[in-house]
């Protein structure tokens, strides 16, 4: 090598620097069957990384699970989240080392152990406010998705566990009965009484509605009918008839939280036309206790009369910074002396949106 390039020369080979080498038949069997291993095991690698197995080659060869994208996708197929929520829950799930993502999104307070620690690893990570607050609006819209999907929902009353209360409609009556026994062909609850304690009569085939929640506070509904009267592990019971049509009753859009928290009212004017509108807010202000509150609205409590309608910028303090609304009264409830509100949030900007899920979901340090 001179000058700093690379002196090429021929190759100079010929046939006799080849060793040609005989393989025998128990060779050609080996490498076969070593073929055939490697294929196997490739295919069961990829079946079970599509199921959400990890496999750890270390010392040991131990096997963890881990949950994959695939598998993930194929849970929350029907349940509505958009792309951006898919990826939310993606984070959400690897932040808190998920293994498990089918008990995790089928157990509330678990899944919400997730979010929060996402919640706060979001904090720790974003550059900027602005990066912050549009995470964790993404992540509380991915909640609540969730909050609202048939993820846990039960087909069949064969799935229905046992001591679950059932509320039973016959007539006018309503009554709620413990769940003693699933059997193949009825479930079987204590069987109703009067508020004298005598039974109560209920000819057989007669059609019944019946609602129940389940452990992850779903609400169902089914119609049954009346077989028969029993006794089962010394209770008396009655058996109806299982259905496979069992419905999710519709629930609150957002989830509301009961709470005590001091407010401040004051009223809103609307002027102009439909086209321009201008709000006009009242110097003037009043004070409340919030009662219960969502991000779609709250109740409030007060002792100045309002009017269904009226529209008030509602402003109260949540970990120590101010969360402001425009709100509309729907409804009005008196108790004693005092008014309870019903009040539609029109109006929330992503902070306090932000804030007030924050306090609903208790992810926050309050």
């Amino acid at each position: 090598m001179t000058g700093g390039f690379f002196t090429l020369y021929p190759l100079q080979i010929t046939a006799t620097d080849f060793k040609w080498v005989d393989k025998s038949p128990a060779d050609n069997v080996i490498q076969v069957g070593l073929l055939i291993a490697v294929v196997v095991i490739a295919i069961i690698f990829l079946i079970n990384a599509r199921r959400g197995v990890k496999f750890n080659f270390s010392m040991g060869g131990k096997v963890s699970k881990a949950f994959s994208g695939f598998a993930l996708r194929r849970m929350i197929k029907n349940t509505g989240l958009n792309r951006g929520q898919i990826k939310m829950l993606d984070f959400v799930f690897k932040t808190d080392e998920v293994t498990d993502p089918q008990k995790s999104l089928s157990t509330p307070a678990l899944l919400d152990r997730h979010f929060k620690r996402a919640y706060n690893k979001i904090e720790q990570t974003s550059d900027n406010e602005a990066e912050i607050r549009h995470r964790h609006a993404v992540l509380f819209s991915t909640r609540n998705v969730l909050e609202n999907s048939a993820i846990g929902a039960l087909s069949s009353t064969r799935q229905i566990g046992e001591d679950t209360i059932l509320t039973v409609n016959y007539g006018k009556e309503k009554y709620n009965l413990r769940v003693v026994s699933i059997e193949k062909e009825h479930l079987a609850a204590e069987a109703p009484k009067s508020v004298l304690g005598s039974q109560i009569k209920i000819p057989k085939g007669t059609k019944l509605n019946v609602l129940f929640f389940n452990k992850n506070n779903k609400g169902f509904s089914f119609e049954t009918h009346f077989i028969d009267y029993s006794n089962i592990r010394s209770h008396h019971v009655m058996l109806l008839a299982h259905s496979d049509q069992v419905k999710l009753l519709s629930q609150r859009r957002y989830r509301r939280r009961q709470a005590v928290i001091a407010c401040f009212m004051n009223l809103v004017y609307v002027e102009g036309t439909k086209k321009k509108q201008r709000l006009i807010v009242d110097k003037r202000r009043m004070s409340g206790t919030i009662m219960d509150i969502s991000v779609g609205g709250c109740s409030i409590k007060i002792s100045a009369p309002v009017q269904v309608g009226a529209r008030f910028k509602i402003e109260f303090t949540q970990g120590g910074k101010t969360v402001a609304a425009l709100g509309q009264v729907l409804r009005i409830n008196k108790t004693g002396i005092s008014t309870i509100i019903h009040i539609k949030f029109l109006r929330v900007t992503q902070k306090s949106m932000n804030l007030i899920n924050s306090y609903v979901y208790e992810y926050a340090n309050e």
